[in-house]
Order: C-alpha cells, then structure tokens, then sequence
C-alpha cells in the first residue's frame, strides 16, 4: 500500500507521492551517472493528479520496469510545445526502475489511480502544470530571440540569417498578437521556433519567416528552446484565459465587476485597449 509521503527512486529521477500531486525531482540516477540535460535543466516538477489522465506500468529493457504518469491533453505547457518529439530518456513523466521493484511501482501506480478525478480522460481546459523557468534569451542559428513576459524578440545573426530576415530588422512581437507556438526539436532535420502570429499566414520556410527561427547545431538545444517554446506558449495560452472570462460574471455587482477589471489591467493581463473594450462593453 503506496500512503503519501512514500518515494520510488528511479534513473534520472525520484517521485514523492502526495495527496493531490506527484513531486518529481530529476538527479542522478541508479544505473546511470548522467541526467539528460532537459531533465536536469528542469530540476523538479510538481504533478498536480488533476494533470494525469492514467499512470501505466510495464517491463522495460534489461530486466527494468517503466512507470509513467500519462498528462492529460493541455495540461502541461511543456509537452503541449514538445508534441510528441520528445525521446524515451528525456520525457518527465517517465521512471526508469529494477525490475525487482515492480510490486513497488504498481502499488505507486494503484494509490494514484485511486486519485484521479472523473475528468482524468477528458483534455484540460487550461495548464494545470507550472511552466519550466525559460533561459532569458535562447540563441538559435540566426538569431538571439528574447522574452520578457510581453513580447517576444528576434534579433537576427548577420552571419546566420537569410537576407530577407536581414533587410526587415528586428522584430519585436507583441504576446497580444500571437495563438501559439510551433516548436521543432533541434534534433530533427528542420528544427526551429516559430511564433503562430494572428491573421499573418506563416511562411513554410522558417529561414525565411520573421516570426521563426532556425537551430542547427549547437543553437536551440532542446534543454533550452524547449522551456523557452513552453514559456511563451503557457503566456499565450493564460491571455487567452483572461480574455474569455473577463466580461465578469453577472452575479457580481457593478461595482465589483469594475473592480476586478482595473485589478486585471493593473496587473498587466489586459492591454490599454481591452480594458477600454470591456469598460465600453461594460457601460452600454
């Protein structure tokens, strides 16, 4: 019988089992003496169980057994932007352990699935998992691309960058203009960033697209773009989250419905023109 508070110790990672969610903290492993550099660019990851859809175990290679916490579809920012791209050896949700320790793992298994919610095989509606801290720049092939929360930014490589990025300059991207994020790991043969910018048709050419930039390699590791891509997209993705319920509930009073939108602008999560939107909405 798994009860809070019990650990399994795996390669690469240890999960600590709590009430509402699974701690997993990536470091060195049993059998193996290095952690992939994503996991330990992560360091450690809380799992909220209303993140989960099921957790599986089955027998992995050289006499192992492998437990894996499968997340619900837009639960987790990060494996949103990897969609599916990521290695067997560098996916978070997946403990490596002795095979003598599989009546461990499936009681592990069993107190989890005896917590899952009945929307565990529904999609989230929204992230349920904390965003990875993204490097403050990420430095592709042809450019350093920023992110400060607000905007995104690409400033372009003379020596890397085509002349069609060349001869536009900079570009600064506003997190208001943007519906998502395409990430294509740096291992695969065309591995970029690309900002999903609205109503502007994205250039199939990455080289060429103002939103995009290109890794190659030694530029965009995956322990570095990755994070980045999930950053950007979880920002996108919480804008759009405010936007939709910021018409405020009806229940509230006018007086309170005003206040929560000075307290949405004043945090930043409505630009000057939304808040007048709403405000004009609002009046009329």
């Amino acid at each position: 019988m798994c009860r809070m508070g019990d650990v399994l110790a795996g390669n690469h990672a240890v999960w600590e089992f709590d009430s509402d969610s699974v701690l997993i903290r990536f470091a060195r492993g049993i059998r193996t003496p290095r952690v992939p550099r994503l996991l330990h660019a992560l360091g450690s990851r809380r799992i909220p169980l209303e993140a989960v859809s099921e957790v599986t175990v089955c027998a992995g290679k050289r006499d192992t057994v492998v437990l894996r916490a499968v997340p619900r579809p837009g639960a987790d920012p990060l494996m949103e932007a990897a969609a599916g791209q990521l290695k067997e050896n560098c996916d978070p949700y997946r403990l490596v352990l002795p095979g003598d320790r599989a009546p461990h793992a499936a009681a592990f298994a069993d107190a989890l699935r005896s917590r899952l919610g009945p929307d565990a095989g529904e999609p989230a509606d929204r992230f349920l998992v904390d965003v990875p801290p993204p490097p403050v720049q990420l430095k592709a092939y042809d450019a350093r691309v920023g992110f400060d929360g607000s905007a995104v930014t690409f400033h372009w490589s003379r020596t890397g960058a085509t002349s069609t990025k060349w001869k536009a300059g900079d570009q600064h991207v506003p997190l208001a203009s943007l519906t998502g994020v395409e990430w294509c790991s740096p291992e695969g043969p065309r591995g970029h960033l690309r900002l999903l910018v609205r109503d502007t048709p994205a250039d199939p050419r990455p080289d060429h697209d103002l939103a995009a930039a290109v890794f190659g390699v030694g530029y965009g590791a995956v322990h570095e773009s990755l994070p980045f891509a999930a950053a950007v997209l979880a920002a996108v993705r919480g804008r759009a989250r405010v936007a939709a319920v910021s018409s405020v509930p009806a229940a509230r009073t006018g007086g309170e419905r005003l206040r929560h939108l000075d307290e949405l602008h004043s945090a930043g999560l409505l630009t000057d023109a939304e808040y007048v939107a709403l405000l004009d909405r609002f009046r009329a």
